[in-house]
């Protein structure tokens, strides 16, 4: 579980750092790319551990970290880009997510 957290949490700084610039373009690339990386740090003081805890606790295997991490990355973004970007959640990015939960499904499915 405490992967899982250091996951979830992990993937909020990330989107920020890759996404959060998007809703003010008079921000110069330059500082959105500074200020971008400065997130990324806090991303990485969660990613790195969570996997490594998941990992060498024997809990999961790099592939199941991996889209593990895929599919949270999805529904932070899906909530990131309806409530900070202000954008619509289309019926094709669902299926598409859905897609991405059918792999999770197939690498714990059948080891």
């Amino acid at each position: 579980m405490k992967t899982i957290l250091l996951l979830i949490v992990s993937n909020v700084f990330m989107t920020f750092a890759w996404y959060g610039h998007l809703k003010n373009a008079a921000i110069p690339l330059w500082k959105a790319i500074l200020f971008s990386w400065g997130i990324a740090f806090f991303e990485y003081l969660l990613m790195v551990p969570a996997n490594r805890i998941g990992f060498f606790s024997g809990q999961f295997t790099a592939g199941q970290l991996k889209i593990i991490q895929e599919a949270i990355t999805l529904i932070v973004f899906a909530v990131f880009s309806v409530l900070f970007l202000k954008e619509e959640l289309r019926w094709n990015y669902i299926v598409a997510f859905l897609f991405i939960f059918l792999a999770v499904f197939f690498i714990f499915r059948f080891k």
